[in-house]
This record gives C-alpha cells, sequence and structure tokens, in this order.
C-alpha cells in the first residue's frame, strides 16, 4: 500500500503546475458542491413545543415518539424533531392526549409558602399539592388515562347549633379508550383515595368517568360490563367465537339503608329478669297496697349496626343470542348463563336465551388475477426504477467505458513516450517489444523525427506498415490533454 502511495505521489508531482492547480481547484469545487448538497439534502430541525416542558412531560412525550419511530434530540425542556413533521407528531400527540397537563404537587404548591403567608392560603396550598398527588398516583393505573381530584376538607362546628361536616373528595377520571374498570379496581381507587386524606371516609368517595358516569354504582362500574365480559368469554371458549352475543343490564339501589339490632343472651340458666306485682286490701277494704319486685340477674348485650350503601345490585337482565345454524343445545347455555351471572329468581332477576339467525356479509371472492395485481401493484415504483436504471446502465456504460479505456491507453502511451525519450533506437525498440501497432504508433510519433525512423527500420516490414498506417490516421481524442489545453488557450 505505500509503495502504491508512493508512486502515486512521484506522479502527481511529475505533472506541471497548470495541471496541478487545475485538478485542484476541481476538487475543491467538487468538496464545495458535496458540502451543499449534503446540506441541502439534511432536512431542517425545529422544537417541537413552543413552551418548555416539564420533566414527566418530558419523559412521556419521548415514551412516545420513541414507540411510533419518529427521530427526535432531547433537549433540557424539549424535543427536536424535523421540521416538516412537526405539525403531524404534534396533530398524533394531541389526539393520543400527550402530554398530560401538568400537575403542581405538594412540594411545588408550598415552595412558596413563607413566614408572612396566612394559614388559609397554606391550607389551600396543601389541598391543591394533595389533590396533585392523587391525580399522579391514579394516572400510573391500568386503563386510567388522566384524573382530577377535589377535596373538600371536615369542618368542625364552631357554633352550638352549627354542624359540622366530614371530609368528602370526588375524583373524575378519563379512561383510555376500550379500557374498563373492575369493581376491585374502582374500589381500590377509592381506598387510595381516602388513605391519602386525612380523616377521609371511603364512603365519601364519589369517583366519576369522563361522561359524568358514577363508576360502581352504574354498567361502567365493573358490575353488569364484567358480568358481560365474563359470560361472553366463558360461551366463546365452549361454544366458539362468534356463536353467542350476551348482553348484560344490572339495576342498583339508590338508597341507603341503615339496620340496628340488639341481642341479650342470659347469663345461666336461669332468665335474665323477673318482676313481680302484688295487690291486697284490709280493714274491710279500707286499706290497699301495691307492691312491684323487679330482679335483674345480668345478660351478654350485642348490638349490630348495618349499613347497606347505594349501589347495591338490586336486579339482572341478561340477553344471550345464539347462532341458529351452530345448533347449540340452549338448555344447557341457559344453565351456563343463570351459574355465571349470578342469577336469582327471587331478585327478580331475568335471563333470555334464543336462537336467531347471524346476519352474515357475503364474502366477496378475489381470484388469482385480482391476488396478482394486489401483488405487482406495490411492488410497481420499484420495478419502474429497476428497468429505468438498467436501461441507463445499458446505454451509458459502453460511451463511459471506451472513454475510459481511451484516457487510460493515452496515460500509458504519455508514460511509455517518457521513459522512452532520450534513449537510442535499439532500446526503444525494445522497450516497445509487444506493443500493439497503435500503442507504438502513438509513442513513435511522439519521438524526433530522425529516432522515429531509426526504430521504424527496426521493425519487420508488416508491422512496420501497420504502425505506419495508424500514425498517418487522425484520431481526435475524446478527452483533451490538460497540457494541450493550457498550452493552446494559456
Amino acid at each position: 500500500m505505500a509503495h502504491y502511495a508512493a508512486a502515486l505521489l512521484a506522479r502527481w508531482n511529475a505533472l506541471p503546475r497548470s495541471t496541478r492547480g487545475i485538478a485542484g481547484a476541481t476538487a475543491c469545487v467538487a468538496g464545495v458542491v458535496a458540502i451543499l448538497a449534503a446540506l441541502m439534502a439534511h432536512p431542517q430541525r425545529a422544537a417541537l413545543f413552543a413552551t418548555p416542558l416539564h420533566p414527566e412531560q418530558l419523559s412521556e412525550v419521548q415514551e412516545r415518539l420513541a414507540s411510533w419511530n419518529v427521530p427526535f434530540t432531547p433537549t433540557a425542556d424539549n424535543v427536536v424533531v424535523d421540521a416538516s413533521r412537526r405539525n403531524d407528531v404534534l396533530l398524533k400527540l394531541s389526539l393520543s392526549g400527550v402530554p398530560h397537563a401538568h400537575v403542581a404537587t405538594s412540594a411545588e404548591a408550598l415552595a412558596a409558602v413563607g413566614v408572612l403567608t396566612p394559614q388559609a392560603v397554606i391550607d389551600a396550598q396543601a389541598r391543591a399539592g394533595l389533590a396533585g398527588d392523587l391525580e399522579s398516583g391514579l394516572r400510573d393505573i391500568d386503563g386510567v388515562d388522566d384524573a382530577r381530584v377535589i377535596v373538600a376538607p371536615a369542618k368542625a362546628a364552631e357554633f352550638g347549633d352549627d354542624a359540622g361536616r366530614d371530609a368528602t373528595a370526588s375524583v373524575r377520571l378519563r379512561l383510555r379508550p376500550g379500557a374498563q374498570l373492575s369493581t376491585a379496581a374502582i374500589d381500590g381507587i377509592r381506598a387510595f383515595v381516602a388513605a391519602g386524606v386525612s380523616g377521609l371516609d371511603p364512603q365519601r368517595v364519589t369517583i366519576v368517568d369522563d361522561r359524568g358516569v358514577a363508576l360502581g354504582n352504574g354498567e361502567n362500574g365493573g358490575g353488569a360490563s364484567e358480568l358481560a365480559a365474563s359470560l361472553q368469554s366463558a360461551l366463546d371458549e365452549a361454544l366458539g367465537d362468534g356463536v353467542a352475543i350476551v348482553r348484560v343490564r344490572a339495576e342498583y339501589t339508590s338508597d341507603r339503608v341503615d339496620a340496628h339490632d340488639v341481642r341479650r343472651t342470659p347469663l345461666g340458666a336461669q332468665p335474665i329478669g323477673r318482676a313481680d306485682r302484688t295487690e291486697s286490701y284490709a280493714d274491710g277494704a279500707k286499706h290497699y297496697r301495691h307492691d312491684d319486685l323487679s330482679e335483674e340477674r345480668g345478660s351478654d348485650t350485642v348490638e349490630t349496626t348495618t349499613q347497606a350503601q347505594p349501589g347495591a345490585v338490586k336486579r339482572i337482565s341478561a340477553a344471550v343470542f345464539v347462532d341458529e345454524s351452530r345448533a347449540v343445545d340452549l338448555a344447557k347455555v341457559r344453565d351456563l348463563s343463570a351459574a355465571v351471572l349470578g342469577f336469582d329468581s327471587r331478585r327478580g332477576d331475568a335471563l333470555v336465551v334464543q336462537a336467531v339467525d347471524f346476519h352474515r356479509a357475503p364474502a366477496a371472492r378475489k381470484d388469482a388475477w385480482w391476488l396478482l395485481y394486489g401483488t405487482i401493484v406495490p411492488l410497481a415504483p420499484a420495478i419502474a426504477l429497476a428497468l429505468a436504471a438498467v436501461a441507463i446502465a445499458r446505454i451509458a456504460l459502453p460511451p463511459l467505458a471506451g472513454v475510459a479505456a481511451r484516457y487510460l491507453e493515452r496515460a500509458a502511451v504519455r508514460d511509455a513516450s517518457r521513459a522512452v525519450s532520450g534513449l537510442a533506437p535499439s532500446r526503444v525498440r525494445t522497450a516497445l517489444e509487444g506493443e500493439p501497432p497503435h500503442a507504438a504508433a502513438a509513442i513513435i510519433s511522439a519521438l524526433p523525427a530522425a529516432t522515429a525512423a531509426a526504430v521504424l527500420e527496426l521493425y519487420p516490414q508488416h508491422e512496420r506498415d501497420a504502425i505506419v498506417r495508424r500514425m498517418q490516421r487522425p484520431q481526435p481524442p475524446f478527452i483533451v490533454d490538460p497540457e494541450e489545453y493550457v498550452r493552446r488557450h494559456g
């Protein structure tokens, strides 16, 4: 490798200064053109958001862009993307609800509290920070896209005729598309919020979705939807997909019921208590005497208070539609459905199982030509580019190959001419041994006339005639020699 590098350097130094200047200028122009082309081809970059992002928003955006395979460059408070794709990326992020609105945590809410801050302001900031902490925790629950929490603290009675107020909380959840929360999940959310607020009873936590439907008391609370999903999965496993369709509707109580029960049991074998009454007359009914005797022997007293909150299942109505073309035993389907739903006739539940004719749209048949068309059309641009490349190569390669061969041949002739210049005719004839007539003619033409004639005399007659014919034939070069160009126009 070092030998070739030294040889190339020697050939470069052997070139005239004008030729090296032209080659250097051409290389500089080519480098500048390549740099400009690279700059023009490189896409312009722009910040994705007009305002800085908070750390949790920045992390959320980066995770979503990475999942979409969108190239981006992270910064301290923003991300940089291709300027041509900025609007499309912002639209996709807004449709997916990313990033979520920033909520101030307790640390942020109380950061501005000072020594002179009124207590009322401190309490309000503490409630806002507590709500932010709860919202951040609820966003991480599976199926919950966003949450909003409002906390109303407890209020003690300030006057004798004033009634106190217990702490309450309201939670609004925005669920992800297609997500449903089970009853256990809703109870867990209620317990999570109650545990975060001092003195808050879980029963005083109200949870609604973004439509305003109370979760835990309706179809989205995991009752009817959970039953329908459980029954549908059981029928799909037993009968196959698409054989049965399940719809469940549940009614819930809206009143709160309180029950108080007191039970007393004696301590021993004797009754709990005894009561006697005695009345007597004396002296001809002139004196009346009335005695009451009561005896209490003791007992065990058990008091039980039961509270039934609104939302208990009052009645279930279910309908199961079975494809009549499958010839399924409806009695078995009814028994299975009743067991899964917890059917109770005393509660007034209703269960209907019927075989119906399912509507099926006829599937369009696609023949071999349609499949072939669907296979070729997506590949048509690539096939067209490949054919165009082959055609261009077939047309352009022969002229380019001829030009390259002619240039290499001229370079070889020039080098050979320099090597034999100044040599004796016999040595020139020895150096040209084996060269084709056209190469020998080109080299001999560059020699002085006397030397050229002497060299020709050393060739046999037939070779001499062939070389002379080549020397007499005018051949305009495809590529002008740089030295000749400088000499003519310098």
